[in-house]
């Protein structure tokens, strides 16, 4: 973790502490701080790469048309929005939704890293590459290392497509459908 004080924090010590963040330029164009959403106590971590507009517009990752997506998965393989946390690797939208750069994941990364000591989730997926190259491994390949499950401090991780890629290539919304039945066999495995 970059920052040792955040090891500290509560979790609503830390959601404070993170929307008065000021450690990276994103702070200037943000219009709110995205920190997460959903049970605190989940067994499962959604980690995303970063907020888009409709996120920074209300403060809540995944609200968007790739949100909506992911909901539809979730009620698809009966896991309620409020069952899981949903949260990503930075907290405020890049400008134009460009990928997040080192140095903006590196000023946010003691967020995530309490944020998952704090839920102690049984399980991790990743949301798309940008989540994956972060908490997996730096050259993590999303079209043929998805579904696979890793390990992070003891906990599974693995990776499916970041639901924005499949509202852009529909034809790839059955991967995404066998690595979220994937997740559910782990689940089942691990219980």
């Amino acid at each position: 973790m970059n920052d040792p004080f955040l090891y500290e924090l509560s979790f609503e010590e830390l959601e404070q502490t993170c929307k008065a963040c000021r450690a990276c330029s994103l702070c200037q164009t943000r219009t709110n701080v995205v920190f997460g959403v959903g049970n605190r106590n989940a067994d499962i971590l959604f980690v995303g790469e970063g907020p888009g507009e409709q996120e920074d517009l209300t403060g809540e990752p995944f609200v968007g048309r790739a949100g909506q997506l992911l909901d539809l998965y979730l009620k698809a393989f009966d896991l309620p929005r409020e069952s899981v946390y949903i949260t990503n690797i930075v907290k405020c939208r890049p400008p134009k939704n460009r990928d997040p750069l080192p140095e903006e994941e590196a000023a946010c990364i003691g967020f995530l890293e309490r944020q998952i000591e704090l839920i102690q989730p049984k399980l991790i997926v990743c949301l798309g590459r940008i989540a994956a190259m972060k908490l997996i491994k730096p050259d993590f390949r999303i079209m043929k290392e998805h579904g696979v499950w890793f390990e992070r401090g003891g906990i599974p991780i693995m990776a499916t497509l970041h639901p924005a890629a499949l509202l852009r290539d529909p034809g790839k919304k059955e991967i995404a459908f066998e690595d979220f039945k994937n997740l559910l066999k782990k689940r089942e495995d691990l219980a």
